[in-house]
């Protein structure tokens, strides 16, 4: 056992009842107080009985396979607690299905308490229940739980498993722990893609694309074929690194593989992202345009790439014909729509879609879409509607939107607006000279020197000097 597996599970040597005993105490204190909600609503009225001559745990996992929806599955789940089922039937296969049946509803919080369960029956978890516990972590980003997770894999010898490993690599990765999924990839010397498909696709999500790129070459050097789950991992990476010449090489590369097939949804919607990133629309209609099903992802692909790059009507007239499709839009969708109105000076239409957003579609605005309101108010000088917005929003206004208000109080040259905004600046980022700079251009342009000199005098008093800016290209 190496140093990281002992970080990880202190005092490996004591016996392994006494260490089950510790990791779920250590594991159900942390959920109980600072992942889990309150404990699950059991419904009054079981599920219908199953036939007295079928089996009760089969008649549940069918159930539990054709369940639908969280109050369904909290309502088996209460059959089962009830008719004390789980005790008669003790193997870990019947706690799995139940917490897959709760990660699969999008209720991860729901399968951790599962788990808890199971462990305080003294159901030992198998190479089934990690994977699908671990997932329901990486949902919740829980990165201490997936800690003491992992050493319950080490302690079962389960660290290795393929399912297991590429569940912990994700975890990490998702995390931001990107130092201990590269540990946890480095020791299996006969990793398996799934371990693979693990690290490129956290690298890819955690912005790190280039060397998603670069692992992606390796595991082609090791003689590894990719999948279709690789393939969406790296196209993605590709997409953020804007790299025409590698999009086209990937797009070949998918469509002469012979061990893929014919290309799923999924696979096509990220070429169509990737081509969208890198500013070639012309190449993402042509992988659009072969979409048989066109879903919202697909849809939004092509809004989100033609606002990207100032391709204004096309968005809009885009969201027309998804909406046309009667393919429902999600918050993606309208960041995609309000950039575009942003980049076109849209304001009646930007108003129009944020009203859509809400009203018609019951999708509450994100920091996103208050971002794009408050820009485009801004720049076509606005700047009391913009304010409206800030003050109206659910949550606390972040620096972007700040600045977007703050670069429109210097076109406009708005210097009671601008104190307002600069003020608010100054509390989230202390340290960041530009606020000072953009006050005092706001000044100068209202002819207000005294005010202009006395920013300087406080920037020279805290030691602040403007920082120069650079341009690089990408190597």
């Amino acid at each position: 056992m190496n140093g990281f597996h002992r970080l990880l599970l202190p005092g490996f040597a004591k016996s392994s009842a006494f260490k089950h005993r510790i990791i779920s105490h250590h594991l159900s204190h942390s959920l109980a107080f600072s992942t889990l909600p309150s404990g699950i609503q059991y419904l009054k009225t079981p599920p219908p009985s199953p036939h007295s001559t079928q089996d009760p745990a089969q008649a549940i996992a069918t159930q539990l396979s054709n369940c639908t929806s969280l109050p369904e599955l909290n309502q088996i789940y209460a059959h089962v607690i009830l008719t004390q089922m789980l005790d008669f039937y003790t193997a870990p296969f019947h706690w799995n299905n139940i917490i897959r049946s709760y990660t699969r509803l999008d209720a991860p919080a729901q399968a951790l308490k599962v788990y808890v369960s199971m462990s305080r029956a003294s159901v030992s978890p198998d190479c089934y229940t990690l994977p699908i516990i671990l997932k329901a972590t990486c949902q919740l980003f829980a990165i201490d739980i997936g800690r003491q997770l992992h050493s319950v894999a080490i302690r079962l010898g389960l660290q290795s498993n393929e399912y297991c490993e590429s569940g912990l690599i994700s975890l990490y990765a998702k995390s931001g722990e990107f130092n201990n999924a590269y540990k946890l990839f480095e020791e299996n010397h006969e990793r398996k893609l799934g371990s693979w498909n693990a690290i490129i696709g956290g690298l890819a999500q955690g912005g790190r694309a280039k060397e998603a790129i670069e692992l992606f070459l390796e595991m082609r050097r090791c003689g590894l074929e990719p999948d279709d789950v690789t393939m969406v991992s790296v196209t993605s990476a590709c997409g953020n690194l804007g790299d025409l010449d590698l999009a086209i090489q990937l797009h070949k590369y998918v469509f002469h593989a012979k061990n893929f097939g014919k290309p799923d949804i999924l696979m096509l919607n990220s070429l169509v992202d990737m081509y969208g990133k890198c500013g070639r629309m012309d190449l993402a209609g042509r992988v659009f345009s072969r979409i048989g099903q066109k879903n919202v992802s697909s849809w939004t692909s092509m809004i989100v790439g033609y606002a990207m790059h100032g391709h204004v009507n096309e968005a809009l007239e885009c969201f027309h014909y998804m909406r046309e499709a009667d393919v429902r839009p999600n918050h993606v969708t309208f960041v995609g729509v309000l950039s575009a109105c942003v980049h076109g000076g849209k304001v009646q239409e930007g108003r129009y879609f944020f009203d859509m957003m809400r009203n018609v579609y019951g999708i509450m605005p994100q920091m996103q879409h208050y971002g794009c309101m408050v820009d485009l108010l801004g720049r076509v000088g606005l700047l009391k509607e913009a304010r409206e917005i800030v003050e109206g929003m659910p949550m606390k206004p972040n620096v972007v939107i700040w600045g977007c208000l703050m670069g429109a109080c210097e076109k406009y040259g708005d210097v009671k607006m601008g104190e307002w905004v600069a003020k608010h600046l100054q509390e989230l980022e202390p340290w960041n000279d530009g606020v000072y700079v953009v006050l005092s251009n706001i000044y100068a342009s209202r002819g207000l020197w005294q005010e202009v000199e006395r920013i300087r005098v406080g920037m020279k008093r805290r030691k602040l000097a403007k920082i120069p800016a650079y341009s690089l290209a990408t190597s």
